[in-house]
């Protein structure tokens, strides 16, 4: 979902008194915007058009788990093939043109994997496991027909000859079966299964392969040539195009090559064959030895990963990819009525139409998790197979009469009033209608406001819904009586969230002699401090000033007799924020202005020019640079109390004289604020040295010093002592010692 801010002219009606914050915009315009809708009898273009489905009608439950195979013969007759209700048995489902279904026959095996029919309309059936290929009759008789002594058989397809071909696994085998039954291998792929596979006009096997995600062309001799070689290791599907375009659809991620061994030494060349052999296609991807323990993966049952992806190649062999998706996996191919590829997937049983480059279609969604196979129809009907639960569906070609789009629930964030509703799109004949409801609960219940149509005046009109929190929009597409369908391109909708006051957090006092920088780069690590975040302790003192990080770090430059605070402050509406920083003394009734129409949270000033004494900062946050005066909110805080001092301590009783061969200096320091942070002494001028107090601790506004210096030679002594409080004011005296 795209949120803009924007201000269409028909809310510049809205009175502002209570609603004086941005207008803003949902703009739903691709099919990611409509993932979380209920969409009922509509289709979604990649791009975000909404059209009418397809006329989407179910015309066969089997109770089976799956139906792996379809296919319609001459007289409209539909055949499925899948497992028993308690999946013990294969059995092959017929549905007549009236739509009455029975069990054509049972066979033995688990499954039926593959349907074809031959120009007498007989229909042929492979089983798995233990592959057999069943020719059954129009009143059921079934007989094995051929045994390829195979475990898989994936896929059957009948040339032009009535040859019958048999793509098989788990030696990825195809083998060539003449109209009396006898049969032979035809091509070896070097893969483990030949997964997939169609026949073209010009009788070339087209076929898709596992686990080196191999697309091969094999022609009526026997000769193969690969055409494109995935990155996904399974080929699911392949499909032809009237104008010969081929389409492949592969799934799964492809395993790391194993590390290959050393090769032995090379045997004699054995003599040339008297006869040919079956073709040998060496995949690209890596020997076929180091994939064979590799299952089949195929099957709503197994779990594969990274995806699906849909490759063209073109009649001059170009291969390009046409279609991707991340989580889905591609069962089936087929074509519509206008030859439009069809892309049937799992687990969501979504149907996807592949529309011109780079635009695909959201056509249905089946309830069962699988689309497993497609067959073309007369009349331009498609049927489709799928899995939990097996069934059989009729797709098109003509469009739902009627259809509708309930959105997710959108959230404003906040208390807001709705606006105006504006669609882009063409009636095309039919109509488009809204509706709208409202409430402040996160999902719709008996507590949210009654639907409510929205009157359209052309392509916008006023959502009448109450004033909250959350809304939900309904779109219902009606057909033309032609047949033909509207289309909605993409859906605006305004609304306008109640102004509310910004919330100041927190208020914190920075180190005393330090400012914030106009431009911290300049400035050397010497003279930064980082502020940690709002909220954690720091350690009190100018020597080392530690204070906490907001959201980010800050840097302030070493500046005496400078004061300073920073604040947090959010606003529920986003809206920007100008400051107002006041100051007064504690005991005091009069705020002063600081500062004003401050964009920054933070504030340093000189304080030379106030009293020593304890101190309140209030900060004020006003909405005000995105509302009209009469609309904007403030809010107020006022800070803990903190001191300004740039008074030095005093020293007190400065005494020195010699005691022995030493000479000892005693003295108070002695401050009326803060605490004595550190006394240092020099002689005769020397390197200042630190000297602690007599109780060891630094804790008191009042300390006594007392120095015993040995060692000095006899004579005349000049020291100097200096003593600095917490805030860095410092006071010199001396002692001549004689």
């Amino acid at each position: 979902m795209k949120t803009t801010r924007v201000l269409p002219p028909a809310l510049a009606l809205v009175s502002l008194v209570s609603w004086g914050v941005e207008t803003k915009t949902w703009s739903h315009g691709s099919q990611s915007d409509y993932e979380k809708a209920t969409v009922k009898r509509l289709s979604i273009r990649n791009d975000g058009r909404i059209t009418l489905a397809p006329w989407f009608q179910e015309l066969f439950d089997s109770s089976a788990p799956y139906l792996w195979a379809l296919a319609e013969d001459s007289q409209g007759n539909l055949y499925a093939g899948g497992s028993g209700a308690g999946g013990s048995t294969a059995k092959l489902y017929a549905i007549d043109a009236a739509g009455r279904s029975r069990v054509l026959a049972e066979l033995e095996g688990l499954e039926i994997h593959a349907l074809a029919i031959d120009k007498s309309d007989n229909v042929y059936a492979a089983t798995a496991p233990d592959g057999k290929v069943y020719r059954v009759s129009g009143a059921g008789k079934a007989e094995v027909f051929y045994d390829p002594k195979v475990k898989y058989i994936w896929a059957i397809a009948f040339d032009s000859q009535g040859n019958l071909f048999v793509a098989t696994g788990d030696a990825g085998e195809i083998h060539k079966v003449a109209p009396d039954g006898k049969g032979s291998l035809f091509a070896k792929t070097d893969e483990v299964h030949a997964r997939s596979m169609v026949i073209d006009r010009q009788d070339n096997l087209i076929v898709g392969t596992e686990p080196g995600g191999l697309v091969l062309r094999v022609s009526p001799s026997g000769e193969g040539f690969v055409l494109h070689q995935a990155s996904k290791r399974e080929v699911t599907a392949v499909a032809i195009a009237p104008d010969g375009s081929i389409y492949a659809a592969a799934v799964g991620t492809k395993a790391q090559p194993a590390v290959p061994p050393v090769p032995a030494a090379p045997a004699p060349a054995a003599p040339a064959p008297a006869v040919a052999a079956p073709a040998q296609l060496q995949p690209q991807g890596g020997q076929r030895g180091a994939a064979q323990a590799l299952p089949p993966t195929l099957g709503p049952s197994a779990t594969l990963t990274g995806g699906s992806e849909i490759w063209r190649i073109a009649p001059d062999g170009s291969p390009r990819k046409a279609w991707s998706e991340n989580q889905e996996i591609v069962y089936a191919l087929g074509f519509d009525a206008e030859q439009r590829l069809l892309i049937g997937t799992g687990n969501k049983g979504n149907v996807y139409r592949l529309e011109k480059w780079p635009l695909f279609t959201l056509l249905v969604n089946a309830t069962p998790t699988q689309v497993l196979a497609f067959a073309g129809g007369r009349d331009g009907r498609v049927h489709l197979a799928t899995g939990n639960i097996g069934k059989v569906l009729r797709l098109g070609p003509a469009l739902e009469k009627d259809g509708y789009l309930e959105s997710e629930v959108m959230e404003a964030g906040s208390f807001s009033l709705w606006g105006r509703l504006t669609y882009h799109g063409k009636a095309e004949g039919g109509t488009v209608s809204f509706d709208a409801r409202s409430g402040n609960l996160d999902r719709p219940q008996k507590n949210w406001s009654p639907w409510a149509p929205v009157a359209l005046d052309g392509e916008t009109g006023r959502i009448s819904s109450p004033a909250s929190r959350f809304l939900q929009y309904r779109l219902t597409l009606k057909g033309s009586k032609a047949g033909g369908s509207p289309q909605v391109d993409s859906i605006d909708l305004a609304y306008l969230p109640k102004n509310v006051a910004a919330v100041i957090e927190e208020i914190e006092a920075t180190p005393a002699n330090y400012r914030f920088p106009v431009q911290s780069l300049t400035l050397t690590p010497s003279q930064n401090i980082t502020l940690p975040p709002l909220g954690r302790k720091r350690k009190q003192g100018p020597s080392s000033p530690q204070v906490p990080l907001d959201s980010g770090s800050q840097s302030m430059q070493y500046a005496k007799g400078f004061v300073g605070v920073r604040w947090l402050a959010t606003d529920e509406n986003g809206d920007s924020l100008v400051y107002q920083v006041e100051i007064r003394g504690v005991g005091e009734s009069k705020w002063k202005l600081l500062r004003e129409k401050l964009k920054e949270k933070q504030c340093a000033w000189e304080s030379s020019a106030f009293p020593d004494g304890e101190y309140q900062v209030r900060i004020t946050a006003s909405d005000s640079p995105g509302n009209p005066p009469a609309s904007a909110l403030s809010a107020a805080m006022e800070s803990d109390p903190f001191l300004i001092d740039n008074t030095p301590p005093r020293i007190l009783d400065l005494k020195g004289g010699y005691s022995g061969a030493d000479v000892v200096v005693k003295w108070r320091a002695k401050d009326a604020l803060s605490l004595i942070d550190k006394a240092e002494y020099s002689v005769d001028g020397g390197d200042w040295l630190v000297v602690e107090p007599v109780t060891k601790l630094t804790d008191s506004r009042e300390l006594e010093y007392s120095l015993a210096l040995s060692g000095l030679p006899k004579g005349e002594h000049t020291v100097a002592v200096r003593v600095a409080d917490e805030f860095d004011n410092q006071a010199v005296e001396k002692v001549v010692v004689r």
